[in-house]
């Protein structure tokens, strides 16, 4: 990964997948407000390793979700540099996938399967719920 800076707070990631990552910072702090904060794709991350991880193993069960979102919300320190200390994930789920298959999906990447959440445990506590919507 190469973060280079394009102009006022604007930089943009280049990764070995060849897609770029656009961040920038509101008026406030000198940039544009064209893209995502740095913490923002941080926790998007997060979201994508988890959601990935369950979606992949609710396939090899046949359970792939109809509908299926990640909601995150962050608790930040008060002082610089404002590390994140709690992150919850309410992963919602279409009623068709079984409540068993969602929890173990869940359990298995927060556990085992994605290294963005094991990272951020160690800085982070990490609180989850289940929920079904439709």
């Amino acid at each position: 990964m190469t973060v280079e800076y394009s102009e006022g707070m604007r930089f943009v990631g280049h990764g070995g997948s060849g897609h770029e990552i656009v961040m920038d910072a509101g008026p406030q702090s000198g940039g544009q407000d064209t893209a995502a904060r740095p913490v923002e794709v941080l926790l998007a991350a997060l979201g994508g390793c988890t959601g990935m991880d369950v979606v992949l193993i609710l396939r090899k069960s046949k359970h792939v979700p109809a509908a299926f979102r990640i909601e995150i919300q962050d608790e930040r320190a008060t002082e610089y540099p404002q590390v994140l200390k709690k992150i919850h994930l309410a992963y919602v789920f279409s009623p068709d996938v079984p409540r068993d298959r969602a929890e173990k999906a869940i359990e298995l990447s927060l556990a085992k399967y994605c290294p963005i959440a094991n990272s951020l445990a160690g800085v982070a506590e990490i609180t989850h719920e289940l929920r079904f919507e439709g």
